[in-house]
């Protein structure tokens, strides 16, 4: 705690990109000693509840400052906010992220590499989701979230699958959208993602609720094993395992989950808290990004806009895709997380951030500039606009 503190203390700008557990030990520091705090991680309430606080002390807490959320956010506001400056309103609002491999990443059979925190994708889901579909209210429990997914195609890139991404709703107020029609945020996969981690969620592989028993010296084949219920009987695991998710003994789910290791023989070789922290650990070590291979990230806008008085109605399509770069040892990810916090770092320490309290990036103050500056570095939408009916 005393290192923590000397570093703070001897800052005009704490840039934090430890993981969400410490966002508001960190603000509640620099708050203390009347230092400014950047963070990619989504604002936590407690860390909301400091905004006075920061206000008081002339300190800036900037949360969510990174590619999703951060660049999603910015993006968005920086079109509504046009489109409101030409008399128009906003019926239907849909926003897509995804930190995936680049296409020609051909690694496993679910094509996905670990980028970004594991934990995160282990847990993916399983608050649920909630979303805004033509007015109605749609509610889904954690179960059911990798099961109703829909199809969403890139231009260039061809065809994904899209998941909603926990509360869409939260952002009619966020960007002061709460006449709209249609409100949906989602994440893209790969198709075929969705129906084997669907499963995965299915036999609660995922959960970090139970505390597993010692397993170190037990195999993933036992660990699958207990989740199985007693009445599905049959003499081998893989035999009861389709039986019990009522899928195809022989399909490419069943296909996943073998090549995942879940019905390996070998010893898992140290002991886990929870089912989440053993998937965690078995997915860092399958899905690695390959040496020398790119990743990739999508942003993908489709907003609806109408201008009563122009009796015209506009589909804007606007899309960012960031490859890495392997030679200079430079994820998509990294890029995308950490140019916007340097960006918001730059400005305050060079006075053209003045806010204070605690911030999200929807003030015109923070993106604009930060989006010129992005554009910069090659980081940038592909936007069309098209008339409909």
């Amino acid at each position: 705690m005393e290192k923590r503190h000397s570093l703070i203390q001897k800052s005009d700008v704490v840039v934090n990109f430890l993981t969400p557990t410490f966002q508001y030990l960190i603000a509640l520091d620099c708050v203390r000693f009347g230092k400014h705090v950047i963070t990619a991680s989504y604002e936590n309430p407690r860390v909301a509840e400091l905004s006075n606080d920061a206000q008081s002390k002339g300190i800036l807490i900037l949360n969510e400052m990174g590619l999703d959320p951060g660049i999603d956010h910015m993006s968005a506001m920086q079109i509504i906010t046009r489109i409101r400056e030409n008399n128009g309103t906003i019926s239907s609002f849909i926003s897509y992220g995804s930190g995936i491999p680049a296409p020609e990443v051909k690694s496993n059979p679910l094509n996905y590499c670990i980028t970004w925190n594991p934990s995160n994708v282990v847990t993916a889901g399983d608050a649920g989701a909630q979303y805004l579909e033509d007015g109605k209210i749609k509610l889904l429990p954690h179960h059911e979230v990798f099961r109703r997914t829909w199809d969403v195609e890139i231009e260039n890139l061809g065809m994904f699958e899209a998941y909603p991404n926990r509360d869409s709703l939260l952002y009619q107020k966020i960007f002061n959208l709460k006449k709209v029609n249609t409100m949906i945020r989602g994440t893209l996969r790969y198709p075929g993602w969705s129906e084997t981690w669907y499963q995965i969620v299915k036999l609660g592989l995922y959960l970090n609720t139970l505390t597993l028993p010692e397993i170190a010296e037990r195999s993933y084949r036992d660990f699958t094993e207990m989740f199985l219920p007693l009445n599905v009987s049959g003499p081998k695991l893989e035999a009861r395992i389709a039986n019990y998710l009522n899928i195809s003994p022989t399909g490419s789910i069943m296909k996943n989950l073998s090549w995942l290791g879940l019905f390996s023989n070998e010893k898992i070789g140290k002991n886990f808290r929870t089912p989440m922290d053993l998937m965690t650990d078995l997915i860092k070590k399958k899905m690695p990004l390959p040496e020398g291979q790119r990743d990739m990230v999508i942003l993908h806008h489709e907003i609806i806009a109408e201008y009563k008085d122009q009796n015209k109605k506009e589909k804007i399509v606007s899309t960012l895709v960031e490859y890495g770069d392997p030679k200079e040892k430079f994820t998509a990810i990294a890029k995308t997380v950490g140019a916007p916090a340097a960006i918001a770092a730059k400005l305050v320490l060079k006075g053209e951030l003045n806010l204070t309290g605690c911030h999200i990036p929807t003030h015109p103050a923070i993106y604009t500039k930060v989006l010129e500056e992005l554009a910069t570095l090659g980081i940038k939408f592909n936007e069309k606009t098209e008339e409909i009916n």
